[in-house]
């Protein structure tokens, strides 16, 4: 079992560079929130030529559609959901710049090889937990598409924010030499 590393984000380049699959990290910084339907939303701009409503690059995106939080609480419950909705769109995000996302379950072959032909990690949150990763949540603000409610884009300010390293940029996959380990023991 590796230490847990704290990183301080953007998640720039140099610093994709140091992670490895298995990593345990605590984030803090900013990152942004998105489901399928605010990535439809930013690639169909993107189609138009339009800028994003935020710069992906060096940024996290974490697949969430919080509920709406209880008085006195900056967000509801904000656990990942499975990732595998977003691989329609993550390729053109990583392609802009985006370095990492965050959530739960498989990506496809199509996002792995964008992830090591541009530099990005896919960390992987504990699903079920979405109480608990709200503690970590200091903020959060909409930034776009309001209109799809749960789903809109926040910005969210996060302080020791609990992933681990799903995908490394090289496409070492935890879901692969996770299962190969077992096998061979």
């Amino acid at each position: 079992m590796s230490e847990t590393l704290y990183l301080e984000l953007p998640l720039t380049q140099e610093k994709v560079a140091q992670l490895k699959v298995g990593d345990s990290l605590l984030l803090s910084g900013i990152i942004y929130t998105g489901r399928d339907a605010a990535h439809k939303k930013m690639v169909e701009a993107l189609s138009r030529g339009e800028e994003l409503p935020f710069d992906v690059r060096n940024q996290v995106l974490y697949f969430v559609g919080p509920t709406p939080p209880k008085p006195g609480q900056v967000i509801g419950s904000a656990g990942p959901t499975t990732s595998g909705r977003m691989d329609a769109y993550s390729p053109k995000l990583i392609e802009r710049g985006l370095t990492g996302m965050i959530g739960k379950g498989l990506r496809s072959e199509e996002v792995i090889e964008a992830m090591r032909k541009h530099g990005a990690v896919y960390f992987g949150a504990i699903g079920g937990s979405g109480a608990l990763l709200a503690k970590r949540i200091v903020s959060a603000e909409v930034i776009a598409y309001p209109e799809l409610g749960t789903e809109a884009v926040r910005r969210l300010v996060v302080k020791d924010f609990p992933v681990m390293v799903v995908i490394d940029k090289d496409g070492n996959n935890l879901y692969e030499s996770g299962k190969a380990q077992y096998r061979k023991e």
